[in-house]
């Protein structure tokens, strides 16, 4: 399944970098014969996504004088955690897509109490 799942994201990249190149033709052509270029830029991408977390997070806790974890920590968190599911996926990595898949769980349960717990407030609000 996951052998499977790399080569349809290798097949992607694939077809992206011929796109790339039909509409940027100064690229390097190794892009489409080298999907490797293409990924590692976009693991680096959901790295960046998922350390924006923590700086959402601290400045957002500094702002307001104590710790404060932000609804944008956790879009950060999903936005780069799935980046690096993908990753982990095309890498055939089952250590990072137990722990990405797993984290990915966890902050969408935490999206979901979030606005349970907004929603109970509106309501409170109208009683």
């Amino acid at each position: 399944m996951i052998a499977f799942l790399s080569a349809s994201i290798e097949i992607a990249v694939r077809n992206f970098a011929n796109t790339l190149l039909a509409i940027f033709p100064f690229l390097p052509t190794s892009l489409a014969t080298n999907p490797e270029q293409i990924m590692i830029i976009i693991g680096f991408a959901g790295q960046g996504l998922f350390a924006m977390r923590f700086i959402v997070q601290w400045l957002t806790s500094e702002g307001q004088g104590r710790s404060v974890i932000p609804i944008a920590f956790w879009y950060f968190s999903i936005g780069g955690g799935s980046v690096l599911l993908l990753y982990a996926i095309w890498r055939q990595d089952p250590v990072i897509i137990c722990g990405q898949g797993l984290g990915l769980f966890i902050y969408l349960r935490n999206l979901f109490l979030i606005r349970k717990s907004q929603s109970n407030a509106a309501e409170g609000d109208k009683a």
